[in-house]
């Protein structure tokens, strides 16, 4: 197997090099990763700059972009060969819910799909630098594993949760919904040394409504989450009501 692996926290974090050293099980592992954290770029690519490969040690490279640079670095030019898979993470905190949309660890497994490899992202829920990331690992070349032999539905990639507990203490993976987050966001607001004003973008702590079935419910409740996501955005149910309108 030829594998790609990426991450949105950067070439450095501790989550990625777990996940390599893993996935090396299963075949070739290249990552392709930024140079830097790059956490809630979304799906963002680089198109008004050149970008910058680094090569810092074999089979390894930092980039000066965006995880979905990565991918796409990756699969036309750093690798020898089309990966098998693309593996995404393992992101340092959660990306349940609405969260999503915002992930760069998530986009990332989104291009790979795209471009037609078959992908998941897997991410931690903990903000603790002393993190169970083994247990996330060994979680992934499990799911790889599988991946491969089952293959995945058309245009179809998954979003994998896993609590931050210790991998004897992991309650069995759970297939589920994408969850719903209560956004009570905030701004805070300051002014700096020299008189000027500034904004931080932030939230309140993670609430999100404990729905049944939902990659929330199930890592609140310590089962691994793997939620299937879709390419089409389509709201069909929407789309049906909207064409009883007169529009003429």
């Amino acid at each position: 197997m030829n594998i790609l692996v990426t991450n949105d926290d950067g070439i450095h974090s501790p989550g990625i090099t777990v996940l390599a050293e893993e996935l090396r099980q299963l075949g070739e592992v290249t990552i392709v990763a930024p140079d830097r954290e790059r956490s809630a770029v979304g799906h963002a690519l680089t198109l008004h700059h050149p970008l910058r490969a680094e090569r810092i040690a074999a089979s390894i490279f930092a980039v000066d972009g965006t995880p979905t640079d990565c991918v796409n670095l990756g699969i036309h030019s750093l690798l020898p060969s089309r990966p098998d898979i693309v593996v995404s993470g393992i992101n340092r905190g959660a990306n349940l819910g609405d969260d999503v949309t915002y992930s760069g660890t998530v986009a990332a497994a989104l291009e790979a799909t795209l471009m037609g490899i078959p992908a998941f992202a897997i991410s931690l829920a903990t903000n603790h630098e002393a993190a169970n990331y083994a247990s996330a690992a060994f979680f992934a070349v499990k799911l790889a594993s599988k991946i491969i032999v089952e293959g995945l539905p058309d245009d179809t990639f998954l979003n994998v949760n896993v609590p931050d507990l210790p991998m004897e203490s992991l309650r069995s993976p759970l297939f589920t919904t994408q969850g719903k987050r209560r956004y009570d966001g905030v701004i805070v607001h300051n002014v700096d040394p020299r008189g000027r004003k500034y904004y931080w973008i932030g939230s309140v702590d993670m609430d999100f409504y404990d729905l049944e079935g939902s990659d929330y419910a199930a890592v609140s409740r310590g089962h691994i989450s793997v939620t299937p996501l879709h390419l089409d955005l389509t709201n069909y149910n929407a789309l049906h009501r909207l064409m009883s309108w007169d529009m003429s």
